[in-house]
């Protein structure tokens, strides 16, 4: 079942950012988040470069490097609100290095953000890092792409 997703999706301004923006059109976008909701909810998307998404991480994690997707978590139990920012050069990258395409790459790392954005957890332990992953699995195979790990 798919549940409303209000979605606002921003871009910041990095090398090879057209591309992002030509790829992650709102409905593509919705289409792969909103299976992941287990309530409706509004979400903003941005898509940042890497000095963006240093600062960041840096300022809400403590840790000193760009990531591909941080998740700012507001409300998720009969209603969803959260930020994702996801770091364009560094899932450009990542892609690369992983033999995935950047769409592939973009449609797991936004139904993770999505995931967290509902107080999933895969740092918290092994059982919550298996729950996690074996969701995003089935969700992505759902969409019609293939198992992200």
């Amino acid at each position: 079942m798919h549940l409303k997703l209000d979605l606002v999706l921003q871009f910041g301004k990095f090398p090879n950012s057209a591309a992002h923006r030509a790829l992650l059109r709102k409905a593509k976008v919705v289409s792969w988040m909103e299976p992941a909701l287990r309530h409706p909810g509004e979400i903003a998307v941005r898509v940042v470069g890497e000095d963006e998404g240093r600062a960041l991480n840096l300022q809400y994690r403590g840790r000193d490097y760009a990531t591909n997707v941080l998740t700012f978590e507001y409300a998720h139990d009969a209603w969803v609100e959260a930020d994702l920012v996801l770091c364009g050069p560094v899932i450009e990258r990542e892609a690369s290095e992983q033999g995935k395409t950047l769409e592939e790459h973009y449609a797991h790392l936004l139904v993770h953000g999505t995931l967290h954005a509902q107080g999933y957890d895969h740092e918290a332990d092994e059982r919550a890092a298996l729950e996690m992953e074996t969701l995003e699995i089935l969700l992505l195979g759902s969409l019609g792409f293939r198992n992200p790990y």
